[in-house]
């Protein structure tokens, strides 16, 4: 059998040992190896099989890990990681120690800036450039940026910055979405070629230092000729206007041709930024991810042959399905409430909204701010807006939560998907600090709910509230198979509710645990100690006569949720502080996420790892009860 190409290539070094006629063969290598990958691990496919042409050409062209690679969002890094000494661990991939689905600077030098939110990779690069600058140092630095993430505002400050500091920067648009492109034939890529040269650099900036000689009036005429010149073979208007010197479109799956292309831009005396628009299809090169919706954009496990993915059953529905379900059955009463999402119609569950009412549910792309501010200019006009954003991805909006929804006290309604701990996502995707940053806030309703029936009580809830902004945060995954009430159902507003009453020990749930807490308390109940079990709801407004009460019959008081320290058990520590009942003898734990982030791993191990589950609670009570803090000429003693 002949030995592969890839087979020898376990570092960019040996990709600079193959002859350019040699490449394209290596990408078919490269690509079959990524589907046979991802049909084990899982994970995001679709992105990395556009960038394959891409990647080689990159590494082969440029002398990474000197030069720097930032990669947008990381979705497409497979591809880079197998080439840069990742090869042998990539079947580890999104796996509990193995390697993220994310670049991580931690995990190799080949990675310079970790990334799993988008639009970040221009910024980044613009502070190494600059840096490189002030060192004296000549290595290159490239972005690459999709143009999904292109639609986000950030990436739009960072080429402004660019195009007035003139550093220099390569920034790749890999456009596969064919959303602001040409057609790409065969005189565009000669076009290309002409475009990044010497010749033409040397020529453009001849004419610049020629023209700076003459008068106001010539110089205007020779830069509009020029302008109007590029604005009819390549179409950058826009990025010449922010200063870049954009080259393309080109043909991002031929990969002689961008070798070509890279080199000229590599060995340009170009002083300022550079664009070059890359035309990718994502998904290319395995018909599955080519014929689906949306790629295969992430997959589960699947069948190389047939493409289809192996998908666990489940007999209980998922939370963002019972709320895609709850909004429309709203929706259907209530022509006032509206949908937003930024770029994640499906992962939010409001591409099920979207088919029943076309006209009240807005995808504003990857935008977070201008999605929340959007739903505050709507809710000033009585409108009901919905804004379903990841929990993870809301932190990029904090300023205008604050700012546009809270200060105003607008009926925003927040569906926070994937609060807690996400599994192979790893720690970008952890839901953890939303508690923590919302309840800190007047006038905001926070909520978790349970189950998913406790799901529809407050989904139903948020839609009565109309003076205030309102958040219910809710897990990945599936609910735990209860019964679903109807939308009239509704809860009072910084109400929780009574699980099981025992007499020693009172453990108040926030959110998903509510499972753990019953499992841990019949542990207790077998060594003879009895909880009572309470389901909060709210983190704010907290139900402050229950909390006090539960203090007041209790030894042992214990909340337990999925966040960070800042949140829940912060505010009912700060309540009975004020309240006066530690100095009465009261013990008191909370069990949050660790001070740490948590590498990817399965949701059940990770919360083992958190000491969120069952026996970390029954772990907890024994040590809290068994403890006894006294004081002893001014010093604290703990004696077991």
């Amino acid at each position: 059998m002949e030995k592969k190409l890839l087979d020898n290539i376990n570092y960019p070094s040996d990709l600079k040992k193959l002859k350019e006629n040699q490449l394209k063969q290596f990408c078919d290598e490269l690509r079959s190896e990524l589907i046979e990958v991802v049909s084990e691990t899982g994970g995001h496919l679709g992105a990395g099989l556009g960038v394959v042409e891409l990647t080689t050409a990159i590494h082969y062209v440029f002398n990474t890990p000197k030069d720097k690679l930032v990669w947008d969002v990381g979705h497409q890094c497979y591809p880079h990681k197998i080439i840069t000494g990742r090869k042998n661990k990539i079947h580890s991939l999104r796996k509990g120690g193995g390697l993220s689905g994310f670049t991580k600077r931690s995990e190799s030098e080949y990675d310079p800036f970790g990334a799993a939110h988008s639009s970040t990779s221009i910024s980044s690069t613009l502070g190494m450039a600059v840096a490189k600058n002030l060192s004296n140092d000549k290595n290159e630095v490239i972005a690459v940026i999709g143009d999904g993430a292109m639609s986000a505002g950030m990436a739009y400050e960072a080429m402004n910055n660019a195009g007035a500091l003139k550093s220099k920067l390569i920034v790749i648009l890999n456009d596969n979405d064919m959303s602001i492109a040409r057609p790409v034939g065969a005189m565009s890529k000669y076009l290309a070629k002409l475009l990044s040269g010497k010749i033409y650099f040397s020529f453009r900036e001849t004419i610049k230092l020629i023209t700076s000689a003459f008068s106001k009036r010539f110089k205007e005429k020779a830069g509009k000729a020029e302008d109007i010149l590029r604005g009819i073979v390549t179409g950058g208007t826009m990025f010449s206007e922010l200063g870049f010197y954009y080259i393309g479109p080109i043909d991002g799956h031929d990969v002689n041709n961008l070798v070509k292309v890279l080199d000229n831009v590599k060995n340009s005396n170009h002083k300022g930024p550079i664009l070059i628009h890359a035309i990718t299809q994502k998904g290319k090169g395995y018909k599955p991810a080519e014929d689906s919706g949306d790629k295969y954009h992430g997959v589960s496990k699947f069948n190389v042959v047939t493409g289809e993915q192996i998908k666990t059953k489940s007999n209980t529905p998922s939370y963002t399905k019972i709320f895609a379900e709850t909004l429309i059955k709203h929706a259907q009463n209530d022509t006032k409430i509206v949908g937003i999402t930024g770029a994640m119609p499906s992962g939010t569950g409001l591409n099920l909204f979207e088919k029943k009412f076309p006209d009240r549910m807005f995808d504003v792309g990857i935008a977070e701010q201008h999605a929340v501010t959007f739903a505050a200019g709507l809710a000033t006009e009585g409108y009901k807006p919905f804004a379903a954003i990841y929990s993870t991805f809301l932190q990029r909006a904090y300023d205008q939560v604050v700012h546009d929804v809270a200060i105003q006290s607008l009926p925003v309604r927040f569906a926070i998907d994937r609060a807690g701990l996400v599994g192979s996502d790893g720690p970008t995707h952890a839901g953890s600090f939303d508690v923590t940053y919302l309840s800190t806030l007047p006038n905001f309703v926070v909520m978790a709910p349970s189950d998913e029936a406790e799901l529809v009580k407050m989904i139903n809830t948020s839609v009565t509230i109309n003076d205030r902004p309102s958040a219910f945060r809710y897990p990945r995954g599936n609910g735990v198979g209860v019964k679903i009430p109807e939308i009239n159902e509704i809860l009072e507003i910084g109400k929780g509710r009574v699980i099981r009453e025992g007499k020693q020990v009172a453990i108040i749930n926030f959110g998903a645990r509510l499972q753990e807490c019953k499992l841990a308390s019949e542990e207790l109940l077998k060594k003879g100690i009895e909880c009572s079990i309470v389901d909060a709801r709210f983190s704010k407004p907290l139900d402050t006569k229950l909390i006090l009460e539960l203090a007041t019959n209790h030894e042992l008081v214990i909340t337990i949720e999925e966040g960070s320290i800042g949140g829940f058990g912060s505010h009912v520590a700060q309540l009975l502080a004020e309240r006066g009942v530690f100095d009465k003898g009261l013990k008191f734990r909370s069990m949050f996420l660790p001070d740490t982030f948590l590498d990817q791993d399965t949701p059940y191990e990770m919360y083992s790892k958190a000491g969120l589950n069952a026996q970390s609670i029954v772990n907890k009570v024994h040590d809290a009860l068994k403890s006894n803090i006294i004081l002893a000429k001014g010093k604290n003693k703990i004696i077991s």
